[in-house]
């Protein structure tokens, strides 16, 4: 069961000791049992204290061991369900979220702001799967005339660095929304003054909490860190950015006919 759960995304930039990094490992490969184990249970089952569990707890940010429990409950049960039926999957992509997460108004309101880019670039920026729907909407910002740069983790940092000062819009893709390379460049960008827009995951994360707007698209296996499952996460990016294309051709109509 803890061979098919990868916790890393729940433990970056925790600090967690190696104790405390057995222990969490302990509860998601027992959650059927966790909850009746009580913090007792747990820590006894661990050579540990109880203050080392609840230690735990307030560095994942959750407000105690039940909140905890509760809230890897829905995750883990997914990552530890491989087998989907066809129907299920193709059932998820009819009943799209991409509406459900994201106000229409921020839809055109990122339309109104490509109309409204003047003499600067749009800079992308993702790394590893999130760079491929990032590199399409960068194909379909260039035809239709926005001055672009695309980049991934595989580039300088320079590449960057370089281009701020002429830089007036950055859109990055996050499937975590915690991808330190990612929430890096979203600090320096509006640090800078250049408005940021993310895509991400539908939970709360650091780096759209650090954007000016924010994009959120349901995943539908979070703890699948490396990309083995089948998930529409991003295929629903894509989905949403032809959205946006399709606002921007609207407002674009809109100030021809004024």
């Amino acid at each position: 069961m803890a061979g098919i759960v990868d916790i890393s995304k729940l433990t970056e930039g925790k600090n967690l000791t190696e104790i405390e990094d057995t222990v969490l490992r302990y509860m998601v490969s027992h959650m059927d049992s966790m909850l009746k184990m009580g913090v007792r249970g747990v820590a006894k089952e661990n050579f540990t204290s109880t203050s080392t569990i609840m230690r735990l707890t307030k560095k994942l940010g959750y407000n105690g061991f039940v909140d905890m429990y509760y809230k890897l409950l829905p995750p883990v049960e997914q990552a530890q369900d491989h087998v989907s039926t066809d129907l299920q999957f193709i059932n998820s992509f009819c009943s799209n979220s991409i509406l459900k997460y994201n106000s229409y108004e921020d839809i055109k309101e990122f339309a109104r702001r490509l109309c409204q880019l003047k003499s600067g670039y749009v800079f992308l920026y993702a790394t590893g799967f999130s760079a491929i729907p990032l590199e399409y909407l960068t194909k379909k910002l260039l035809v239709l005339g926005i001055k672009c740069i695309y980049s991934n983790g595989m580039d300088s940092i320079g590449v960057f660095e370089n281009n701020l000062e002429h830089m007036e819009l950055l859109i990055v893709v996050s499937r975590s929304g915690e991808t330190r390379w990612v929430a890096d460049r979203v600090k320096t960008a509006s640090e800078n003054g250049i408005y940021t827009v993310s895509f991400t995951n539908e939970a709360k994360n650091r780096v759209s909490s650090m954007t000016d707007m924010q994009f959120r698209i349901e995943d539908s296996n979070k703890l699948d860190d490396r990309n083995m499952m089948a998930n529409t996460f991003f295929p629903n990016v894509i989905m949403l950015m032809e959205l946006l294309i399709y606002e921007y051709h609207k407002v674009l109509q809109n100030m021809d006919e004024k």
